[in-house]
């Protein structure tokens, strides 16, 4: 029996329920990864495939750095876990300082998680527990915005806007409303960054403050730029006057920077590179470039201070046990070495152009009906095939990876997200790959 026979017969019998995916589908024809480095995976087969979205939105870094591998291999040979319940460990609070230098001026508390989902479930509880430690506890809405997609746990899949979801697991936590979204192609297809059209979408958030009372409502939460539901980006204007109308009426305003932040959009977080301040900042994925999962909230320091003034004890019922994970922690400032050595976010910022040019050569390609990018990421919307919706998206991803090129897909939208450390060949070769699968698919 062959290698690839023999890996064949292992996934029809392994008990690995695999996320997100057509599980019986994929141990038909199933596509693995066995090793990576750089910019590269390399498949049990030894073939070589260029990785153009890091991973998934994580590997902002490139994969297998040493600083990285080798701080985590320090930490686990120094000490392997500690409790941070009523106890402590250093490199903890060495990670939250490094990381409250780099956030925006102000969000300088870090509040560590062990994923995105967790992250904004706990800005989620943070926004409802402030409110009432400010002598606000009427205020339990939570307002999330169509097409938003906050991690799979019950507050952010309440707070997201993905009809499956509530298709599949019901409405969720109850006291959430939603915005409407940004996505107009009818006036802003093609638009090279962000849209000209559709500030005065933010406004519909006054539409639900007088369907609700400003006055019952605790936070919004958004995406900056929205990625896992087709790489939605922002109308001009409209993250400003979402800002504004938050604060007209004391709400806490939240951005899910998961996927955005370290470097994504040639800044360390989306907040800086729009100019706009939230309350409160979600963060995972190229927190520690997805070598050890974590995530992270990052607090404004006025409602800290919030809870620091109430009576001795415990001010915030809420925690994992692997919070700080010292791994975790290890893995963090290993990657924020390589951000800073290497000039990855301003590697990212100046890339920025080409990436742009790259992307929306594809406007004449076939089958393709809208492209939208910001930073390092793209978005291109293709037709939906009759009567089998996302089908052509989905080919286009199987396709690409056969012919060495890792990318993602979202319904109809092929989604980019390469790591920083992308070399403009690189850049070309997922592009010209995409135009030629997209020039033979039916």
């Amino acid at each position: 029996m062959n290698k690839r026979a023999e890996i064949m017969t292992g996934l029809e019998q392994s008990a690995f329920w695999m996320p997100y995916t057509a599980n019986r589908q994929f141990k038909k024809a199933p596509r693995l990864l066995a090793r990576a480095e750089g910019m590269y995976y390399w498949t049990p087969e030894g073939r070589k495939v260029l990785d153009g979205c890091a991973g998934l939105w994580c590997v902002n870094a490139g994969h297998s750095r040493p600083k990285i591998v080798e701080a985590v291999r320090r930490q686990v040979a120094t000490m392997d876990f500690a409790p941070t319940f009523q106890m402590g460990h250093p490199i903890a609070f060495e990670f939250a300082d490094r990381l409250a230098r780099i956030a925006p001026p102000g969000l300088s508390r870090v509040f560590f998680t062990n994923s995105g989902s967790e992250a904004v479930d706990t800005a989620l509880k943070i926004a409802l527990a402030y409110q009432r430690a400010r002598g606000e506890g009427q205020r339990f809405r939570l307002i999330g915005r169509e097409r938003g997609y906050h991690g799979v746990n019950f507050g952010g899949m309440s707070v997201g806007g993905i009809p499956f979801n509530r298709k599949t697991f019901g409405p969720g936590v109850a006291g959430v409303d939603h915005i409407r979204h940004t996505h107009d192609p009818a006036r802003n297809a093609f638009s090279r960054g962000q849209p000209a059209h559709g500030a005065e979408l933010a406004d519909d958030l006054e539409r639900v403050c007088q369907l609700h009372d400003p006055s019952s409502i605790a936070a919004v939460i958004v995406e900056p730029v929205a990625g896992s539901t087709g790489v939605l980006v922002p109308p001009q204007g409209y993250l400003e006057r979402l800002r504004e109308i938050c604060t007209k009426h004391g709400i806490l305003l939240i951005f899910d920077e998961v996927i955005t932040g370290f470097g994504r959009l040639g800044k360390a977080f989306a907040s800086q590179r729009f100019g706009v301040l939230p309350d409160l900042c979600t963060a995972a994925k190229g927190l520690t470039n997805g070598t050890v999962p974590m995530g992270a909230v990052f607090v404004r320091d006025t409602i800290y201070d919030a809870f620091m003034q109430g009576p001795d004890g415990i001010e915030l019922f809420h925690g994992y046990t692997y919070s700080g994970h010292p791994l975790a922690c290890a893995a963090g400032l290993g990657t924020l070495e390589t951000f800073e050595e290497e000039g990855l976010f301003e590697r990212a910022a100046a890339l920025d152009a080409y990436w742009q040019d790259a992307a929306h050569a594809l406007k004449d390609a076939r089958h393709v009906v809208d492209i939208r990018n910001l930073g390092l990421v793209a978005g291109i919307e293709l037709e939906p095939r009759k009567g089998a919706p996302g089908r052509r998206a989905y080919e286009t991803f199987v396709k690409s990876f056969e012919a060495g090129v890792l990318i993602r897909y979202t319904g109809d939208t092929i989604a980019f997200s390469p790591p920083l450390i992308i070399e403009k060949p690189q850049i070309d070769r997922i592009f010209e790959t995409t135009r030629s699968i997209l020039s033979a698919l039916d």
